[in-house]
Parts: C-alpha cells; structure tokens; sequence
C-alpha cells in the first residue's frame, strides 16, 4: 500500500508558541496603529476641519512613506540579523506614534503619520520573513491564521479601548494606549527573542542595491508583488471613511460605533484559526476565491445601506470581514511561498512597500470619490466606491491564481 505523503500537523514547540504569541501582539500595536484612524475620522475630521480629501491624504501619507522605506529597506532586508531589524524598526514606529498622540494641528498630524509610516510600514514584512524562516512550509497557514488575529485583535479590543478613551480624553490618547502597549512588547521581543540569522549564511550579493535589483528583476516575484498589490486596493478604498459613513449615512452614533467593531472583530477572531487551519488542508486559491465572491457580494449592499438598525449594521460588517480574511489568509500564505530563502527578506520589503503604496494611491483615489457637503451631511458617491472595489477584487482573484500556480510549480 502506498504511503500518504501529506505532513502530519505536529505541535508547536513552547519558543515557536512564544514567538506566534509577539508577532500577533505587534500586529496587534501595528494594525491597530493604521485601523484606529478610521473611527477616529469622523472626531479628526470634525475637530481639525479635514475635508474627506484632507483625511485621505492623513491615511495615504502613512502608506507613501511606508512604501518608500520598504524600498529603500530591502536590499539591507537579508543582510542582518531579523531580530535586531525588527527592534530598530519598532522602536522607530513607537517613535512616530508618540508625535501623532501629541499632535495639535492637521499638519504636525500628517508629518507624524509620515514618520510612523516610514517605520510601521516595514514592520510586517520583517514579521512574516521571519514566519517564513520559523516555521514549515505546512505549518505557516496555522501561524497566519495566528499572527492575524492582531488584526480581529485591534477590532475588538484596541478599537472600541481607543474610541472610549477618545470619547473620555480626546482622539490623542487613543495614540497613547499604543505607545505603553508597544513599549512593553517591544522589551520582550529584546529579552526573549532568539537571534535569526541563518540565512546570512546564503548571501551571495555583496552590494545591498544588487540584492535589491535581483529581487526586483524575477519574474515570479513581480507576480507575487502585482497579487499583493491588486489585494490591498479594496481594502485602502473602503476602510479609511468607514466611521463616517457609519455616522452619517447609516445614522449611527459616536457611542454605537465601538460596538460594531467590537463584534465585527470578535467574528474576525473566530474565522480566522478556522482559514488558517483550512488553508493548510485545501486548495488556497479556491478557499481565497471563496472568500473573494462573499466580499464582492457584501461590498455592495454595505455601500448602498440606508438607515437601519445597530444589528442589521453589526451582521452585515461581520460577514463581510469573515469574506476579506477568507481572502488575507490564503494568498498571503501563498505569496510568502514564493520567494527563495536568500530573498525572503528582501521580498517581504518590497511586496509590503508596493501594498502600502497601492493602499496609498486607493486611499487618495477613494478621498477624490467621495464627497461631504458638510461636516455632518452623509458622504456621496460611496456606492461607486463600492463598484470600484467589486472590479478590483475581480481582478485580483487572476493574480492570485497565477501565484497559485508559481507555488505549485516550486
């Protein structure tokens, strides 16, 4: 009888829990960083008289300048240690939080998002290299499923903390729960995380600028870098006028609006294992088609809501995040298998700084959709924003398939 040559999922050991358990909590700090501008829109827009056009250059500021590091950081990206990156970035990105917590006007806003972003926006790249340099090629959807949990995580916890110390002290102590939560993560990631410098042994490229170009130039990374790319579109486009279109379409209020992210999250939190262990078990790029086809059909009521009930918002917000992390799990999982080990570093830059440009572009693109007559009057055209998204997933759902078949090909 033939042997089954599919991996056994054996058990993490306690160092590979530890190391799980500190990239999800600074996923947690990062995520929460960028998400928590959203809901605070409606407080930033209204209390430093932003234009949807001036709020949406706040959120692509961050990912402009994100994307710029991410550049300039990936020929360096395999060259050291990535534990002593990691730390030199977040120390950085805590940096650049503390400005914006201690921001008085729309402009030292905007020079703080630059600064945070031109640290916070390499952060997840090193994360999930060293993901990828931990753990098993059959293990890493489980890891995932983990590590993005920061992102359900900053939904039901860190978003609904911030806009109740918002609502009590002012959006600038939102900014502050992170800087204390981050320190703290950031002293146990010095103290209790190993060196990780195994791949320093297979450099080749003695110039940083050639390691960069050579990673650049490969075909299937460009691949891997348009699926990346086309992915973050939607979400950069919907995300950043969510709070007001929450408050000003759907009528709901300033003390409703932590308990819809408070549950969308908590729903985020229970697919999230569950697309990481399936991931590991069945095809990713159907599971990732799956989840793209509830997103579109999702997308498009939530953009056309009227008024309605806190419940009937709640639901809707909590199947369609199930159908956006049915999609971030698996072609992230992939897209991280594409990369030989002696680029992962490099790759995982440069695939996070064209995500955070792309975001950048879409946020800015979204900003010049949308419209506000008023402070208080309900945002106009976001049902073509919902369309616009719908094409891009679309699209998306090509790219990920050709990555697919790199993956498989390897």
């Amino acid at each position: 009888m033939e042997q089954s040559t599919k991996p056994i999922a054996e058990p993490f050991s306690s160092y590979q829990i530890l190391v799980i358990a500190l990239l999800a909590l600074l996923q947690f700090t990062i995520v929460l960083d960028f998400m928590v501008l959203a809901p605070l829109g409606d407080f930033l827009m209204k209390s430093l008289s932003m234009t949807p056009k001036g709020f949406g250059l706040v959120v692509s500021s961050y990912a402009f300048s994100a994307g710029a590091s991410g550049i300039l950081a990936a020929g360096f990206a395999d060259k050291f240690d990535r534990k002593k990156l990691l730390l030199f970035f977040y120390a950085g990105f805590i940096v650049g939080t503390l400005c914006c917590a201690l921001s008085t006007n729309y402009e030292m806003l905007l020079g703080a998002r630059i600064v945070t972003g031109l640290f916070g926006g390499v952060i997840g790249a090193i994360s999930m290299t060293i993901v990828t340099d931990i753990f098993a090629v059959h293990q890493r959807g489980r890891v995932m499923g983990v590590v993005q949990m920061g992102f359900a995580a900053s939904q039901v916890l860190g978003i609904p903390i911030g806009l109740y110390l918002a609502n009590i002290w002012g959006w600038h102590s939102s900014f502050l729960m992170i800087v204390i939560l981050a320190i703290m993560i950031g002293l146990t990631i010095l103290f209790m995380m190993k060196p990780i410098d195994k791949h320093l042994a297979l450099q080749s490229d003695k110039s940083p600028f050639l390691h960069l170009w050579h990673a650049l130039s490969n075909r299937s990374y460009q691949m891997g870098f348009i699926a990346t790319a086309t992915m973050s579109v939607g979400g950069f486009m919907l995300m950043p006028f969510g709070s007001a279109y929450l408050i000003n379409n759907i009528n709901i209020t300033q003390q409703e609006l932590p308990l819809v992210f408070m549950f969308t999250g908590l729903a985020s939190i229970v697919i999230m294992p569950l697309v990481g262990k399936l991931s590991d078990k069945v095809d990713k790029f159907m599971l990732f088609t799956g989840g793209s086809v509830l997103a579109i059909i999702l997308i498009l009521i939530y953009t056309n809501l009227g008024p309605i009930p806190l419940w009937q918002v709640v639901v809707v917000n909590m199947v369609l995040f199930m159908g956006i992390m049915s999609r971030m799990i698996p072609a992230t999982t992939l897209t991280m298998s594409v990369p030989d080990v002696k680029d992962r570093g490099a790759f995982m830059s440069v695939n996070a700084s064209l995500q955070q440009m792309a975001g950048g572009i879409a946020a800015l693109s979204a900003g010049l959709i949308v419209t506000q007559e008023t402070k208080t009057s309900p945002l106009e055209n976001y049902d073509i924003l919902g369309i616009v998204v719908s094409v891009m997933i679309v699209i998306c759902i090509f790219f990920v398939y050709r990555v697919s078949e790199l993956v498989k090909a390897k």
